[in-house]
């Protein structure tokens, strides 16, 4: 069936509806559902029939189905080239593609070069052979001499609680690195995020905020489209990122210490940390030097843990005066400003 012709055609689901049951149907042909985060499809059409079809969210390639009658390295290659060519229209040109590793050879023949792999459940795959490179050189600019600690916060807003783990830490080793998990999702945009950070520890003199960056995995963009266990999807995510972490990042400035907050409300978060001691220290698992990982107990304000999921609570209910008590004075003032609140 393959020698009939396919014309490929891009549409929004938000504003072709009509296509989204026909995709849905394709992909669940091949075992794989439909990510909620991808708006943009490439689909291949054979007169009015979706065989083919390829998301885009931002810039990582999701959702890739061919019809089986029409299977073929030919096709496929023509559907990525194209939702490559949608990517580059989006000025989206540094793309990513999550695959399971068996897929692999087909998209290195696409210009896809491999990061990470899982087991056999997935491999994290970019379309430049020097992009996380290139990335780690420029980090490696900044390394400091002695022993050199790492925290990767959200910091939705920056805390008490935040600031309690840097200082604890930043008295641990010589040199502190803290990275901002750069995501929009969040209430605090990440500009304002990385920017509370900077101004809430500028006191501390062996400190650097990095903004994070594509190779710190977001939960909200893992494709969890093609794992069917919750479980395995929330494993995968976290080895990846961690992965990436030791065997690029950590090597360019020379982390041998992870500090992270124990996390006694989201199960989420508390099986990430309980996964940072498997990936990050098991020696067999990795070439990349093992690095230790420094688990701190929150600190606690009005018998109750600091975070930052309390504090947006609170402003969401305007209690201003006990958000008071939970951040330092920069994110105060920038709160000040933004939620109209009488100065203190």
């Amino acid at each position: 069936m393959q020698d009939k012709s396919i014309s490929f055609k891009t549409v929004s689901l938000q504003k072709d509806e009509s296509v989204l049951n026909a995709i849905k149907h394709l992909l669940a042909l091949v075992d794989l559902s439909l990510d909620n985060h991808v708006n943009d499809f490439v689909v291949g059409y054979v007169e009015q029939q979706i065989v083919a079809c390829a998301g885009l969210d931002h810039n990582i390639i999701k959702c890739v189905a061919v019809h089986p009658d029409y299977q073929g390295s030919q096709l496929t290659l023509k559907l990525i080239n194209t939702v490559i060519d949608l990517a580059d229209e989006k000025n989206q040109h540094h793309l990513f593609l999550y695959t399971k590793p068996d897929n692999v050879p087909f998209f290195k023949s696409c210009g896809f070069y491999p990061l990470v792999k899982i087991d056999e459940t997935v491999t994290l795959m970019e379309n430049t052979p020097v992009g996380i490179n290139h990335y780690c050189q420029k980090l490696a600019q900044h390394k400091k001499v002695g022993t050199c600690g790492a925290i990767v916060m959200n910091a939705n807003p920056f805390t008490r609680g935040h600031l309690y783990l840097v200082e604890l830490a930043a008295k641990t080793v010589d040199w502190l690195y803290i990275f901002v998990v750069e995501e929009d999702a969040s209430l605090f945009p990440t500009a304002i995020r990385h920017q509370l950070v900077k101004q809430g520890v500028s006191h501390l003199g062996n400190v650097s905020v990095f903004l994070g960056s594509e190779y710190m995995v977001s939960k909200a963009t893992f494709p969890s489209y093609f794992l069917k266990d919750q479980t395995l999807i929330e494993q995968t995510y976290m080895a990846i990122d961690l992965l990436l972490f030791r065997e690029y990042i950590a090597p360019a400035l020379t982390i041998s210490v992870r500090f992270v907050g124990t996390e006694p409300r989201s199960e989420l978060t508390n099986a990430y940390n309980q996964a940072m001691p498997y990936w990050l220290e098991q020696k067999a698992l990795s070439t990349a030097p093992i690095i230790k990982v420094i688990e701190i107990p929150r600190v606690t304000a009005s018998n109750d843990v600091i975070s930052a999921s309390r504090v947006r609570a609170l402003l969401a209910q305007k209690r201003y005066q006990e958000v008071y008590d939970l951040v330092p004075k920069s994110t105060w003032s920038y709160l000040q400003q933004h939620y109209v609140i009488e100065d203190k």
